[in-house]
């Protein structure tokens, strides 16, 4: 028996990685896809503000506003909004094993454990979590 295939989460490298149009690996980009066009494709709002932060440190230059870039790229490719309640956040911080320690990137890992997510990243740590069994990853 076969069940439907688990929502995916892009974290926030992903999110653009793919806006900038570089070239994702063959499997990822087909299982975005096919994510997509079964409405589970999700984007964390945490990706939102991440994207913010790094337009106003300057590290991040993007041919529109940080809101505008996020909100244009949810319609463009399809996501839907994952929840970020009180207990990802709280799950945020209690993650089993040994995980980098930025915030944000915790808090995308806990939302997909907590809502049975896939994260889809290229971050070389949660990649890493992910081989020791403390989430599901895609490498994209």
């Amino acid at each position: 028996m076969t069940g439907r295939a688990p929502p995916l989460l892009l974290d926030t490298c992903t999110i653009l990685f793919i806006g900038n149009a570089s070239r994702l690996d063959d499997d990822a980009d087909r299982e975005i896809g096919k994510a997509a066009l079964e409405q589970r494709l999700y984007v964390s709002p945490i990706s939102a503000w991440e994207i913010g932060i790094g337009v106003a440190k300057g590290r991040l230059k993007l041919p529109l506003g940080p809101l505008e870039f996020f909100d244009d790229f949810v319609k463009r490719i399809g996501a839907r909004l994952s929840a970020v309640t009180p207990g990802i956040l709280v799950g945020s911080s209690l993650l089993p094993g040994t995980i980098h320690k930025d915030p944000m990137d915790r808090v995308l890992v806990a939302s997909a454990r907590m809502l049975g997510m896939i994260l889809v990243t290229r971050d070389g740590p949660i990649l890493a979590y992910g081989r020791e069994g403390h989430v599901r990853t895609i490498t994209c």
